[in-house]
């Protein structure tokens, strides 16, 4: 399931500086924004193999997220959190402040064989072992 970890965060008069190292549980082999999002919702997928990290660097959203036995909904609003997105993590992604700046670090380049929009359809692959059966978990 879905796991928010604190990433560690340097504090003194000059302001605060996060460091994301050693504790992406990937190589990173991509990195996008999110950002000028209206009240829509964005991601409703998971992913075949492909491991996710979302850091709200700016403003805050929240991620719901189900791995098909359990559901969660986690409030991004610092850049000092981090959310890890495993691949059978179906997610939305939703209430974005007008300011929101959304960063994703991701273990794969994009490929869009890759992406399970139907939330139900993950259900019956966890259910049925075909993820476990995934190069991500082999």
């Amino acid at each position: 399931m879905a796991r928010l970890i604190n990433l560690q965060t340097f504090t003194d008069s000059r302001g605060n500086l996060t460091v994301i190292e050693k504790v992406i549980p990937f190589d990173i082999k991509r990195i996008f924004y999110i950002y000028g999002v209206d009240d829509s919702e964005r991601g409703k997928h998971r992913h075949k193999q492909t491991v996710q990290a979302a850091v709200c660097i700016k403003g805050s959203c929240k991620i719901y997220s189900t791995d098909g036995f359990g559901e969660e909904v986690f409030t991004l609003d610092t850049p000092s959190k981090c959310l890890i997105l495993e691949p059978k993590d179906w997610h939305k992604m939703y209430a974005f402040t007008p300011d929101c700046i959304l960063m994703v670090l991701a273990s794969t380049y994009f490929d869009p064989d890759d992406y399970i929009f139907e939330p139900y359809e993950s259900v019956k692959e966890i259910h049925s072992g075909s993820l476990l059966k995934s190069e991500h978990y082999s």
